[in-house]
């Protein structure tokens, strides 16, 4: 690759100053081109590189309204003798059979511990006897902008791969752009090429040390890539072989950082853009006014409101000026022990309002889903993240996930995104009600099915016309499992 070279007119003493500088560092061996940073990287190399896993899962599959199974290429690593492995959620969820290729060449299976759709991670366990070589997860918040660090990983399938770079920003925060909508840490951003395969595989600095697990690029970007720091891995990691998940607190409050909605610099606090009308925060109202009230309506109990001022939780103070300042709070509200009262501290004009909050546990982000071959599409169960974003006021009913083309679905007017709320006037609570609803009707040949469904703010009815036929047309075997080259989570 061509590198574009920059010229900037200064004074000719700085520039035989910065000459002389230059020289010393070459005759040092200290210059990245120098034989001692070589060695240097080579030594961290040469530390990874045996616990590095290329991993092969095949996973389940749901797009246009019909499930496959799909074999995909990603990286991973050791994090322990007895065989844990790091890799991302993205390249091992979903997985029915994981197989593993380690650094020796040995192809093993492993089974999935657990995953974090929230933070894209999943821990795999190797199954072997005996001892491997593991790697250390490094400290990041060490990391400056401007350290050497190495990708490692399977970029394009292509295992044992090693790519070099610089740390770019240690703490870029990526908001929406994430599948969950919400970080509890920033993002690594590197220049070390990262390509799909690389995805789970480990950012290495000079120490040997794990800093960082790459799972992101820019699209349309060249060499701009992003991985998730280690301290935040460490405690993921904990939690899943601990727990088989990571437990977190939710209150159901949607943050901004005080840029967006002023500019006073003085001003402390996380703004309160919205609440989730479902949540515990919705429920919550605050504490009875003591003492003599001029205004009778500030005496009322009230809930949170969009616009308040979050400035304290239990006592701790939180104040996110700008978006890379929101992780910190999310962290702080999701590690509050889940199910107990904590109180929030909120800012409305010129008073200060404690309102305590009973947290539940955060819902998982992505839901089971089934398809249902004789009408030709696939639906999903709606969890509390679905739900959030299609703005409901129950958490009954499923999710559409997809529909094929030329279907019966389609055909009546089904579409992705739809949201099934009842089968012949029968409320659907949960997918598996509505898979025994389903299939009583397809059973029995009902010859019209009435759905109920709802897309955003329009409700419409649907009416099904079973075809009798059609129960020997959808008895066609499965799709086999399809290789994909390499999967990542933002391309």
């Amino acid at each position: 690759m061509r590198q574009r070279k920059v010229f900037r007119a200064r004074p000719a003493l700085g520039w035989m100053l910065s000459a002389a500088a230059a020289l010393t560092l070459l005759a040092s061996g200290c210059a990245t081109t120098g034989g001692g940073s070589q060695n240097a990287v080579i030594h961290a190399k040469n530390i990874v590189a045996p616990a590095l896993v290329h991993i092969r899962p095949v996973k389940e599959v749901y797009a246009q309204g019909q499930r496959k199974e799909v074999l995909i290429v990603g990286s991973g690593f050791i994090i322990s003798p007895d065989g844990y492995v790091v890799t991302n959620e993205h390249v091992a969820g979903e997985s029915k059979v994981v197989r593993c290729v380690l650094g020796d060449k040995n192809e093993v299976d492993a089974k999935v511990v657990g995953v974090d759709p929230y933070t894209d991670l999943a821990v795999l366990k190797l199954d072997v006897p005996e001892k491997l070589p593991y790697v250390r997860l490094g400290d990041s918040s060490k990391l400056e902008a401007g350290q050497t660090v190495m990708a490692m990983g399977s970029p394009h399938g292509l295992s044992r791969s090693v790519s070099m770079g610089i740390v770019s920003v240690t703490d870029r925060n990526l908001g929406g752009q994430t599948e969950g909508g919400i970080s509890f840490s920033n993002w690594i951003q590197t220049d070390a090429a990262i390509n799909p395969g690389n995805s789970g595989g480990p950012l290495v600095d000079l120490h040997g040390d794990v800093i960082g697990v790459n799972t992101m690029v820019l699209r349309g970007a060249e060499n701009v890539g992003f991985a998730i720091p280690s301290n935040m891995v460490r405690q993921v990691v904990d939690s899943i072989i601990a727990k088989g998940r990571v437990e977190r607190s939710w209150v159901g409050l949607d943050l901004q950082e005080m840029l967006a909605r002023t500019d006073d610099a003085t001003r402390q606090g996380v703004v309160v853009a919205d609440i989730d009308p479902l949540s515990p925060a919705a429920e919550a109202r605050t504490q009875p006014v003591l003492g003599p009230v001029r205004d009778e309506s500030a005496a009322t109990p009230t809930g949170v409101q969009p616009g308040d001022i979050l400035v304290a939780v239990n006592g701790t103070p939180v104040n996110a000026r700008f978006e890379e300042d929101l992780p910190k709070v999310h962290k702080l509200i999701a590690d509050l022990p889940v199910g107990q009262p904590a109180n929030f501290t909120f800012q409305r004009g010129e008073q200060k309002i404690d309102i305590p909050i009973v947290t539940e546990e955060q819902g998982g982000l992505k839901g089971a889903q089934v398809e249902y071959t004789e009408w030709g599409f696939t639906a999903a169960e709606l969890t509390p993240a679905i739900v959030r974003r299609a703005r409901l006021e129950t958490r009954q009913g499923v999710l559409v996930s997809g529909t094929q083309v030329g279907g019966l679905a389609t055909k009546v007017g089904l579409a992705q995104g739809d949201i099934i709320l009842s089968v012949d006037d029968i409320v659907v609570e949960n997918l598996e009600q509505f898979s025994t609803l389903y299939r009583e009707r397809v059973d029995k040949q009902v010859p019209l099915v009435l759905l109920s469904v709802r897309n955003r703010a329009l409700h419409r009815y649907v009416l099904v016309k079973q075809d009798p036929a059609m129960k020997e047309e959808a008895a066609a075997p499965a799709a086999p499992a399809v290789p994909v080259e390499g999967v990542q989570n933002v391309e």
